[in-house]
């Protein structure tokens, strides 16, 4: 029996419909939530993500506003573009889309934005706050994680938990998120001897290591939720150019209970929760002005 395929678009959706019902509320109050995104240099991929997150915001009744600078930029006009933004009280979230030049040190980038304004929850204090289990901004991949993961039911409390990656951005950050909600969690990685024994038993595996269709059937346990995070463009044989995860999905979809498909899972969850984040710090303006 096939498993349950978890949809991030229909969830999505869901989500951004309630998110689009706060923005209201919210702006109807004096705060219209508004993201600022910086882009540095001409890296396709990076355009299409920024443009995809600037018509994201305008659905869900989010201002935003977009900031290019040319590749060869002095950091130094992005810097005073980000600190302009933190004295700008009608900004509430700010996105510097990574990755940046190699003339730019993107940790002083990041730490640089305004901690109540880091939406993209990349910010060493929010990271400290997530590890410390307190109110703080989550990365928007993990965090959309666990949204389908409560949208499906799946039992996370008391569950063995499986992240393969240890990125700062995904990695990480999932492992700590899984463990604040109960489970067991082990991260595995390019040095994890026998890595398959460990996903084996676990009840929800998570793959983020960036490589096409690494996790095969064998490797998970029959009824496990897997999630897909990996993104990959093929580049050989009759298949060139597909986008396919970091789960050989058809082959493991005949054994796991539930898991997320690529295109279509985690993706568009990812801007949700970016918009969630954003709607949040709106809100937190809103409260702190009495309003």
């Amino acid at each position: 029996m096939s498993a349950r395929i978890l949809d991030g678009n229909a969830l999505s959706v869901q989500v951004r419909s309630q998110l689009a019902d706060a923005a209201a509320a919210l702006s109807a109050r004096g705060v219209q939530p508004c993201l600022a995104v910086i882009l540095v240099g001409g890296d396709p991929a990076s355009a299409v993500y920024v443009r995809n997150k600037v018509a994201a915001c305008e659905k869900a009744g989010i201002k935003s506003l977009k900031f290019e600078y040319p590749q060869d930029v002095d950091p130094a006009r992005v810097f005073e573009r980000i600190a302009a933004l933190n004295a700008d009280s009608s900004v509430h979230g700010i996105l510097v889309q990574l990755p940046l030049p190699p003339q730019f040190d993107e940790k002083a980038v990041l730490e640089a934005i305004s901690v109540a304004k880091d939406v993209d929850g990349f910010h060493a204090e929010n990271v400290g706050r997530l590890s410390q289990g307190q109110e703080a901004f989550f990365p928007c991949t993990p965090h959309g994680v666990m949204k389908m993961l409560e949208a499906a039911e799946v039992p996370v409390k008391g569950a063995d938990a499986v992240v393969i990656g240890r990125s700062n951005i995904v990695g990480k950050p999932m492992a700590v998120l899984l463990t604040n909600a109960g489970a067991t969690v082990t991260v595995c990685h390019s040095q994890t001897r026998d890595l398959a024994a460990h996903t084996r038993r676990a009840d929800i595996v998570v793959a983020a290591v960036g490589r096409p269709r690494f996790l095969k059937a064998d490797m998970v346990k029959p009824g496990a939720a897997v999630i897909d995070v990996g993104i990959n463009r093929l580049r050989d044989g009759a298949e060139a150019g597909k986008l396919c995860g970091d789960v050989d999905f058809d082959a493991v979809k005949e054994v796991a209970g539930a898991i997320s498909p690529v295109p279509g899972g985690v993706g568009p969850m990812t801007i949700t929760m970016l918009l969630a984040n954003t709607v949040e710090s709106a809100r937190r303006a809103a409260a702190k002005a009495g309003l």
